[in-house]
């Protein structure tokens, strides 16, 4: 008989420059320089003491909208270390976990069948102090459910997320960055897929000065499939970076990235890293990951790095692509004889390009206000222009 894959040794962090090694301690993530890796594209100068750790009292203003199955309480650090919650990978997120006056735990129960989204939002009110948060999301075994964060207002904010997802669990994690012009976010979102779970997971950014979502991703045993889905668009001055990390530690996993970004403005930057790590005891896994980009207008940059490290040949199936160009000029032209003006034919291009994935969101209310946002990017707006001039950005 075959023996079983040693998953043990899976749990063994693997020395690599795409990836840290997780813990607590602030000193084992020094405070960066630009030259690693993992930084070298962000914007250091422009984070506004965020990886100095400056404390603060400041909190972001919470709403919740919490279905009668969900319970949401404050925890101590060390209670969310008992419950399995995972370590942050850099020093924000590590930052976030040691000044943060308090662990946000969201609690939804085995089995529970959530009838409506569970909904959290976060509003800043000032970038003139430093807020940190340090939540923690646990889905009980075959919970059934959608979750929202979405941060709005002005902030400067650096948080660490830990979502437990119990065996057999369907959910669906809804995060919206939909900052004003100034805002600085830092976040770190850590994810455990327990046995035959399946995560869908959303990102969009759309708003901030600087925003930084690191996503890191791990399976608690076989059978884990996760999909995630992502939409940023970077006006002039903006920079919007999403970095994934995917660790195949078990077997018969599956995982599916689609990221798609739009740029127009002078010095408008976005940058999507997606890495893949399938360990040599993750046999039978599939992965695939994309990126597309659509560039809009002069004097914008795209920065696109996938990657696949495989430590085994006995897979289903590997693969990544990245694509980034201007509007497709068939489609334009298309259009254009149809009697459709060049700026609207535009629009439709770009409405369509986003709709896809908006669209598998699942909560109408949400897809439609992001529908109705990302039409107001694109249509431009002056007034947010020029206060990224005056912001010199």
């Amino acid at each position: 008989m075959t023996p079983a894959p040693n998953v043990a040794a899976a749990a063994e962090a693997v020395e690599s420059h795409l990836h840290p090694v997780p813990s607590y301690d602030v000193a084992v993530h020094p405070k960066p320089s630009g030259l690693e890796e993992v930084w070298r594209f962000t914007p250091l100068k422009r984070l506004r003491g965020l990886l100095d750790g400056e404390p603060s009292g400041d909190r972001l203003k919470w709403e919740a909208e919490v279905p009668p199955q969900v319970t949401v309480s404050e925890i101590s650090a060390a209670d969310a270390r008992e419950l399995g919650e995972m370590r942050p990978t850099d020093r924000p997120a590590a930052l976030a976990v040691v000044n943060a006056d308090r662990v946000v735990l969201v609690d939804v129960p085995a089995g529970a069948v959530l009838d409506s989204p569970l909904v959290i939002r976060l509003t800043g009110a000032s970038v003139d102090e430093t807020a940190w948060a340090h939540v923690l999301l646990r889905i009980g075994d075959h919970a059934d459910g959608t979750v929202v964060f979405e941060h709005t207002g002005s902030a400067r904010y650096a948080a660490t997320t830990s979502v437990l997802v119990g065996a057999g669990a369907n959910v669906e994690l809804v995060s919206l960055q939909l900052w004003d012009d100034d805002a600085v976010h830092l976040g770190q979102i850590n994810t455990r897929i327990g046995r035959d779970a399946v995560v869908r997971s959303f990102q969009v950014s759309l708003g901030g000065d600087v925003v930084r979502i690191v996503e890191n991703v791990e399976y608690d045993a076989p059978g884990g499939q996760l999909e995630m889905y992502g939409v940023y668009f970077v006006d002039a001055g903006q920079h919007i970076e999403h970095r994934l990390f995917v660790d195949h530690n078990q077997p018969h996993t599956a995982s599916h990235a689609v990221y798609k970004g739009g740029l127009q403005g002078e010095g408008a930057h976005s940058v999507w890293v997606g890495d893949v790590l399938i360990r040599k005891v993750a046999e039978g896994i599939e992965t695939f990951e994309t990126n597309r980009n659509l560039v809009l207008t002069d004097g914008c940059r795209a920065d696109s790095v996938p990657n696949l490290e495989i430590e085994t040949g006995e897979i289903r199936g590997a693969g990544h692509a990245s694509a980034t160009g201007r509007f497709d000029d068939e489609q334009l032209f298309y259009l254009q004889s149809r009697g459709i003006s060049e700026d609207e034919a535009r629009r439709l291009v770009v409405h369509g390009f986003f709709a896809d994935i908006v669209r598998r969101i699942g909560v109408g209310e949400v897809e439609e206000r992001l529908m109705a946002a990302l039409e107001r990017e694109l249509a431009g707006d002056p007034a947010a222009v020029q206060r990224a001039q005056a912001a010199g950005r």
